[in-house]
């Protein structure tokens, strides 16, 4: 590449590996300087743009984030309850927005035949039958790559984690899902606008309230209240980056009549407003 690139953001992590040239990289977190032996990590929907120095050849990989948090939950499953605490957890571990790792020529040199083959096995049209040895070529990537980057610590003793969020310590535990969580987060699913309340929702299942409450958090980690935020909540971000839709239209499909509900919610779950979210994705269109 030979010529600037304007700063872009991606719904996805980007992880840049450097094989030739130099560049200054610039976006919200400032300028750097990135060459032979570097290793770029970019988090989701963080602008980026770059402008070579001459030239530079790169290889990225682009990571989903449910992928991320998927493999972050399995790589701490001591440690979480569910994908939804996978999600937070990753968040407040990985919470730099960019990072320049400094790999040095000699270990992105170890990279380099996984990099080629990972590239040749993703655009030959068969990654179905690709699909496992792509797994191992990435996992070998980032076995080299991981123990640079930085982290933010966490609270991990059961004390910490109780004064950090209100919740029992636990142990993480393998059970067959109860038909009636099942069931219940099927019903919030099919109408997330829909003004449901606990009462309503353990006569469906023909439950008490308090049994139904212990049986869905057991299940999802979360009340079902609670996981009926987090999917309003999703789907108004959805609408944010997807529709023309105001936001106080946006908070009214998901199912909230107040607009301050809504931003709340949104915030707690998001880390920021709808409008910075909005305006955030559209800096990045």
């Amino acid at each position: 590449m030979q010529r600037p690139v304007g700063p872009v953001a991606y719904d996805c992590v980007k992880v840049i590996i450097v094989r030739d040239g130099s560049a200054l990289l610039f976006s919200e977190f400032g300028q750097r300087i990135v060459t032979v032996g570097d290793v770029v990590v970019l988090n989701a929907n963080v602008l980026c743009g770059s402008e070579p120095e001459g030239h530079i050849t790169t290889t990225t990989i682009y990571l989903d984030t449910d992928y991320v948090i998927d493999q972050v939950f399995w790589q701490h499953a001591w440690l979480l309850r569910d994908r939804l605490d996978a999600q937070r957890f990753t968040e407040a571990v990985y919470s730099e927005p960019s990072q320049v790792l400094r790999l040095g020529e000699d270990r992105t040199g170890m990279l380099m035949p996984w990099l080629d083959e990972l590239v040749a096995r993703s655009i030959d049209g068969g990654f179905e039958h690709n699909f496992h040895r792509m797994q191992a070529l990435w996992f070998a990537i980032a076995d080299v790559v991981t123990p640079f980057i930085n982290v933010s610590p966490v609270r991990q003793s059961p004390t910490q984690r109780a004064h950090s969020r209100p919740t029992l310590p636990r142990c993480r535990r393998f059970a067959p899902v109860r038909d009636e969580a099942h069931e219940t987060r099927a019903t919030l699913a099919r109408d997330i606008a829909a003004n449901w309340t606990l009462g309503v929702l353990s006569a469906r299942v023909h439950l008490s309230p308090k049994q139904l409450s212990r049986v869905f958090t057991e299940t999802y980690g979360k009340t079902p209240l609670a996981y009926l935020t987090i999917l309003r909540v999703e789907e108004m971000a959805h609408l944010l980056r997807e529709t023309d839709l105001t936001i106080d239209a946006a908070s009214r499909v998901v199912g909230w009549a107040s607009r301050s509900r809504a931003n709340e919610a949104f915030q707690e779950c998001v880390g920021m407003t709808p409008s910075a979210y909005r305006r955030m994705h559209l800096a990045g269109k």
